[in-house]
């Protein structure tokens, strides 16, 4: 009997540990203490209030403050939201919200970045800061441009997909290697982010790949950037493996999304 019991207890706590790819969303109000002398930095954010990427963002984090450093500039990582005032947004060039997902940010917040961008503020989403968790209409049609509606599943979530280049010549693509067929989870658009006005960069050949009836879209965007703001806004739909960011030319662009859209250099 006590064995039956034990097991029962074990089978109950098992149901109800948390899901660590959903943890409870939370709403940050006290602002992290910044180091000194931070400027033009590029703030590393991967605020999850909702399905968190646990398999990539420990070593996308070390990998896009890597690329920061590499490029002269200092870094900050957190997951607090409530960094997101005039007053620290200041000390940075360029935010990056690394599968950031679900609406992180407070009101406030949120027209904090805002204004951020429409000072000059560059931004470069990833992944996840592109699903359909994010619902705040500025964010939605300033950040993407297009509601995220899913990926393949079961065997066929992680696939290799040829990437066709539309823009060679723009900055964010430039010393990308081609041919190149990256292994990743595919999301798919409601439409085309064209449509929306923004620039696509990249795109892929949904003929190399298996995205499923529901989720074919023909022109099938994967990084495009937003002409449309005085701030540099680019998002990449890649990155859902950590090794993706060991990729030669994955990086590439992301040190190049950095580099453009912080303005380095100008």
């Amino acid at each position: 009997m006590y064995r039956i019991f034990a097991t029962i207890a074990l089978l109950t706590m098992a149901q109800a540990a948390p899901n660590p790819h959903l943890p409870a969303p939370t709403y940050d109000n006290a602002a992290p203490t910044l180091p000194k002398n931070l400027k033009q930095a590029v703030l590393i954010l991967s605020k999850t209030n909702g399905w968190r990427h646990i398999e990539h963002i420990p070593h996308s984090n070390m990998v896009l403050a890597d690329i920061a450093a590499n490029l002269g500039h200092a870094s900050y990582t957190t997951e607090n939201a409530a960094i997101f005032n005039d007053e620290q947004l200041r000390h940075f060039s360029v935010i990056i919200l690394n599968s950031a997902s679900g609406d992180f940010l407070t009101e406030a917040q949120r027209s904090a970045f805002a204004r951020f961008v429409a000072r000059g503020g560059g931004v470069v989403a990833l992944h996840a800061a592109g699903d359909n968790s994010h619902k705040a209409p500025w964010y939605t049609g300033t950040i993407i441009g297009a509601k995220f509606i899913g990926h393949p599943g079961g065997t066929d979530q992680f696939q290799s997909a040829q990437v066709i280049v539309d823009q060679p010549r723009h900055p964010v693509m430039a010393g990308v290697t081609m041919p190149w067929a990256p292994v990743d989870e595919w999301y798919s658009f409601d439409a085309n982010p064209k449509m929306q006005g923004m620039t696509i960069l990249a795109r892929i050949d949904e003929a190399s790949y298996h995205p499923g009836a529901k989720l074919t879209m023909g022109s099938h965007p994967v990084i495009w950037t937003n002409p449309a703001t005085k701030g540099r806004v680019v998002y990449s739909a890649l990155g859902h493996l950590p090794e993706s960011y060991d990729d030669p030319n994955y990086r590439r662009i992301l040190t190049n999304a950095i580099h453009w859209a912080g303005k380095f250099g100008r």
